[in-house]
């Protein structure tokens, strides 16, 4: 090293160059072809330590892992040879640019590595529980993650510099409350979607009662996905409704298959007064055991509602097994029971009304009498 840099001192007198500046350019290029050096030794390392972990399931799943770690370790190479050439050749005046722009480069694989352990957690978390509440938590983290990162990371660099990032903390968050009061809707539809998957009043696959259906359409179906601004709900005509979750978390739900897909089935049916009460149940029941989906147990059940203006209210109550085929029910047993009734001879009434025609003469009026004057003289 003596005999070098002997060397480079008789290079710079016939040269004509202060030694010193050779020195300086010798050891930066010392430094360069070093770091080079290192980066290939790095690279065979990183190279040789994916084959032999090729087998584990964390890398099977992640296999993006070692690009993230390669470019982390690249920026980390970087990072440390130009703070030693600023230094070198005394250039303080950019050794803070460098090191912001170094913090804003390194962001981005520590969002990769962050997005890699949140998908992994993910997989062995989130599908192996029933509750929706952590979907949402992992949901939201993969979609903020990289924006908080980024300005964390800006802040940093800004402080690097020697900005004082105390007026932009101040005035993002004077601009979070102007921006929450202008979307204050959408907002407020992103609570509300978090607090349908915690509350849970229904989930993907129930069939619910919708109140904003088109007008003449199918007012239920089932809930094929709950999202953070909006619910989807695929009717039974094959519609899709797309409903503001805030508007859904202001109205009463009515769900089918919350419990179980089996409920009950209530069909009103009017016979005339004179008509045999007890053979009209019986009827009933039968059309109703001919059904395969609907329930044996318990049995159906006909009960005398209501004594109307020109019938006998009847109403069948059966349970079917799948929620599903509730208007399939109705429909058959609807049918059927018109078919037995008009067999057996009881009657379906309906309104009657009986009107009476009087005729009258009509007599001639009446002439006037005329009143006699009484004359006198």
């Amino acid at each position: 090293m003596v005999n070098l840099f002997a060397y480079l001192d008789k290079m710079s007198v016939s040269l004509g160059i202060k030694a010193i500046y050779l020195h300086l350019l010798f050891k930066a290029l010392a430094v360069i072809v070093g770091s080079y050096i290192v980066w290939l030794i790095i690279i065979r390392v990183l190279v040789s330590f994916e084959k032999k972990t090729q087998k584990s399931e964390f890398i099977q799943i992640n296999s993006q892992i070692f690009t993230v770690v390669r470019k982390a370790l690249l920026y980390g190479l970087v990072l440390v040879t130009g703070t030693y050439l600023i230094k070198l050749f005394n250039l303080l005046l950019l050794e803070n640019i460098f090191h912001a722009l170094m913090i804003m480069l390194l962001a981005t694989p520590a969002k990769d590595c962050l997005l890699i352990v949140l998908a992994y957690f993910e997989k062995n978390i989130v599908d192996k529980t029933e509750t929706k509440v952590d979907n949402i938590i992992f949901d939201l983290l993969n979609k903020f993650s990289g924006a908080l990162i980024y300005a964390f990371a800006a802040i940093l660099a800004l402080d690097v510099l020697g900005v004082n990032v105390m007026p932009f903390i101040a005035g993002a968050g004077v601009a979070g409350i102007a921006i929450g009061f202008a979307a204050k809707d959408t907002l407020s539809n992103l609570i509300a979607g978090v607090l349908l998957i915690i509350d849970r009043p229904f989930e993907i696959g129930d069939r619910i009662e919708i109140w904003s259906a088109p007008a003449g359409s199918a007012t239920w179906g089932d809930v094929i996905d709950i999202g953070l601004r909006a619910t989807k709900i695929k009717t039974t005509d094959n519609i899709i409704i797309i409903i503001p979750n805030n508007e859904i978390m202001t109205r009463d739900i009515v769900n089918y298959t919350s419990i179980s897909t089996k409920i009950r089935v209530r069909i009103n049916v009017g016979v005339a007064y004179d008509a045999d009460i007890e053979k009209a149940k019986d009827l009933i029941k039968d059309v109703a055991g001919q059904a395969a989906w609907i329930s044996k147990e318990p049995p159906p059940k006909v009960v005398v509602r209501n004594f109307g203006e020109s019938s006998v209210d009847l109403q069948l109550r059966v349970w079917i097994d799948n929620a599903r085929k509730r208007m399939d029910t109705i429909s058959y047993i609807t049918d059927n029971i018109k078919a037995a009734f008009d067999k057996n001879g009881i009657e379906i009434p309906y309104p009657k009304r009986d009107v009476t025609i009087i005729e009258r003469s009509i007599a001639e009026p009446e002439k006037p009498q005329k009143t006699p004057v009484d004359k006198t003289s």
